[in-house]
C-alpha cells in the first residue's frame, strides 16, 4: 500500500519512467517490433500504390518497339531506352494538347464555381437568419443522393434547348450543380465550429457581413476550403462519363481523347503513354501541394 501510494505522489514524468521500469523486457521488445512492422507494412502499400504511375512513367520513356519486345522494368537493365522522343511526338499531336487545354478549361471554373458559391452558402445557412434556412438545408442534404446517371438525359434535352449542350460551360455548369450539394454540406458544418464569441467581436468592431466572411470565415475555413478544392478538382479531372454526352466531341478532355486514341493502340502507343502519364500526374501535383491543407481539413472536427 505504502509503495502504491508513493508511485500515485511522483510527478507524472516519474511516474512514466517508473512504468516503463516495470514492463518487462519481452513486452517492451513486442512494443517496438509491432511498431517496426507497421511502418514496414505501410511502407509496402505505399511502394505498391506507387507501382503502376512508375511503370506508366517509364514506359512513357521507351519506344514503340521497346514496350513491344518486353516490359517496363527492363530499363533497370537498359537505361539507353529511356528517351524523349514520345513527349516530342505528344508536343506535335493536337488532338492531345488541345484536350488537355479544354480539362484545364472545365477543371478550374467548375472548382471554381463550387469552392466560391458553396463557401458563400455554407456561411449563410450556418450564421445567417432567413425564412426556411434549415428546410432549405434538408434539401441540399437531399440531393446529396440522386445519382448523376438520373439527371443526364433531362438536363441534356435542356442544355439543348438553350444551346450549350456539346460546349464547355454545359460541362461546367454540371459539374458546378452536382458538385454544390457536397461543398455546401461541407462547408458549413465546419463554418458552424467557429466560436460565436469571435463572429460577435468582429461585429461589434464593425465588420458586416461581407468583411466578416472575408477577413474571419474563410481564413479558418481555409483547410477545409482546400479539401474541397482537391476533391471537385480530382472528380472534375478524371471524369469521362459526363465529358463523354456534354463536352464538344470537336475538343474533347484528356479522358476523352485517351479513350479514342485506345481504338488505335498497336499504332499511336508512343503518344498514348505520355498522355496518360500527363493525365495522372497533373492531379497528384494538385494533390501533393496542397496536401498539409488537405490532412488539416479532413481531421478538422475530429479532436476537439
Amino acid at each position: 500500500m505504502s509503495t502504491q501510494g508513493e508511485t500515485s505522489r511522483k510527478p507524472p514524468a516519474q511516474r512514466v519512467t517508473v512504468v516503463k521500469a516495470k514492463q518487462s523486457l519481452g513486452g517492451r521488445i513486442a512494443a517496438i517490433v509491432s511498431g517496426s512492422a507497421l511502418r514496414v507494412f505501410l511502407v509496402v502499400i505505399g511502394l505498391f500504390w506507387l507501382v503502376p504511375t512508375l511503370g506508366l512513367m517509364l514506359g512513357s520513356l521507351r519506344t514503340s518497339a521497346d514496350m513491344s519486345e518486353s516490359g517496363w522494368w527492363k530499363v533497370f537493365s537498359k537505361p539507353s531506352q529511356l528517351t524523349f522522343e514520345n513527349y516530342s511526338s505528344l508536343l506535335k499531336d493536337e488532338t492531345i494538347t488541345d484536350s488537355i487545354l479544354t480539362s484545364v478549361s472545365i477543371t478550374v471554373p467548375a472548382t471554381l464555381l463550387v469552392v466560391v458559391i458553396g463557401s458563400l452558402a455554407g456561411y449563410a445557412f450556418a450564421w445567417m437568419e432567413f425564412p426556411g434556412r434549415d428546410w432549405w438545408f434538408l434539401g441540399v442534404v437531399g440531393l446529396l443522393v440522386v445519382p448523376v446517371q438520373v439527371a443526364l438525359l433531362p438536363v441534356a434535352k435542356l442544355f439543348g434547348e438553350i444551346g450549350i449542350f456539346e460546349s464547355t460551360t454545359g460541362v461546367v455548369l454540371f459539374h458546378t450543380a452536382f458538385g454544390l450539394p457536397f461543398a455546401i454540406f461541407l462547408l458549413r458544418n465546419f463554418f458552424a465550429e467557429i466560436p460565436r464569441e469571435l463572429l460577435e467581436a468582429a461585429r461589434l468592431d464593425g465588420a458586416g457581413e461581407l468583411r466578416l466572411f472575408l477577413r474571419v470565415v474563410m481564413p479558418l475555413g481555409a483547410p477545409a476550403i482546400a479539401s474541397l478544392g482537391i476533391f471537385q478538382f480530382l472528380w472534375v479531372w478524371n471524369d469521362m462519363l459526363i465529358a463523354l454526352i456534354f463536352a464538344d466531341a470537336g475538343s474533347p478532355p484528356i479522358t476523352v481523347a485517351l479513350q479514342q486514341q485506345v481504338r488505335f493502340f498497336g499504332d499511336n502507343v508512343q503518344i498514348l503513354a505520355p498522355g496518360a502519364f500527363i493525365s495522372m500526374v497533373i492531379p497528384l501535383a494538385v494533390f501533393f501541394a496542397f496536401q498539409r491543407q488537405f490532412v488539416s481539413g479532413v481531421m478538422a472536427g475530429a479532436v476537439k
